[in-house]
């Protein structure tokens, strides 16, 4: 397929996809939920790192997790009681459990006391040089893991680029942060990171559907198949490649033939 008929397709795609309607089944729809910003970045970044397997057990998960935190989780986050956290005792989600509740918890308590927003946990990792949002996610991975008390197993639940990982779900939380809210889809909350730096959420419809286009080549799905994929991505669009993560996730979810 040569380059007209690609950037055709995915504009065409992006269109398609890029609507409210695809927040309904989307784990988005979750912080949709709520207003204030620090409600939506809590359970942005929740959801999304939960963000693996079934999209209604996610999103069953997110709804468990409100309710859990009284509907109002930078509040609860805030002004909780130690005698309050036995109510997520039983809280699972695949592989993630309550060490993992705790210790999230636990970190968006100290960062709220010292921050208004959790923009700041990766836009201080970056400079206005950096190409890509590489050294937000290795600063915020060494950032979230900084407390004395940081369980060893939670580290599996966060991706960064130093161990190769795809970190799909890591860029997933920066589009819905950063990508200007054009539709009513992502939010637009955050201006220190430019949609320009942000990087492909990699997950395997994705995957699939850029090497059935030849977007993507490298045989392996890791961190430079991401470098590799956003960098092809960026001829049709340098100042916003990763909205062509709602064509190809789009496309691949619904076995669209091209």
């Amino acid at each position: 397929m040569k380059n007209n008929q690609l950037f055709t397709l995915l504009e065409q795609s992006y269109s398609r996809f890029n609507t409210p309607h695809f927040i309904e089944n989307d784990p988005i729809t979750i912080p949709h939920r709520f207003t204030k910003q620090q409600d939506v970045e809590i359970m942005a970044f929740w959801v999304a790192m939960l963000a693996w397997g079934n999209r209604k057990s996610i999103i069953n998960s997110g709804e468990k997790l409100i309710s859990l935190m009284d509907g109002a989780p930078h509040q609860f986050i805030t002004q909780h009681h130690e005698k309050d956290l036995k109510r997520f005792a039983d809280f699972k989600h695949r592989t993630f459990n309550y060490t993992d509740t705790l210790y999230f918890i636990e970190f968006f308590k100290q960062h709220y006391s010292v921050a208004n927003s959790l923009e700041t946990a990766f836009s201080k990792h970056l400079s206005k040089k950096d190409y890509t949002t590489e050294k937000a996610l290795i600063g915020f991975h060494d950032y979230f893991f900084s407390l004395e008390d940081a369980p060893d197993r939670t580290r599996k639940h966060i991706a960064t680029p130093i161990r190769n990982s795809t970190c799909k779900r890591l860029n997933m939380f920066l589009r819905w942060m950063v990508r200007p809210n054009t539709t009513g889809v992502d939010f637009g909350l955050w201006k220190k990171i430019k949609p320009a730096q942000l990087l492909m959420p990699l997950d395997v419809h994705v995957d699939r559907k850029a090497r059935l286009l030849g977007l993507l080549k490298r045989e392996k799905t890791d961190w430079p198949a991401v470098l590799e994929l956003t960098e092809v991505l960026r001829q049709f669009d340098p100042t916003d490649p990763v909205k062509y993560d709602f064509a190809l996730f789009g496309m691949g979810v619904n076995q669209l033939n091209d």
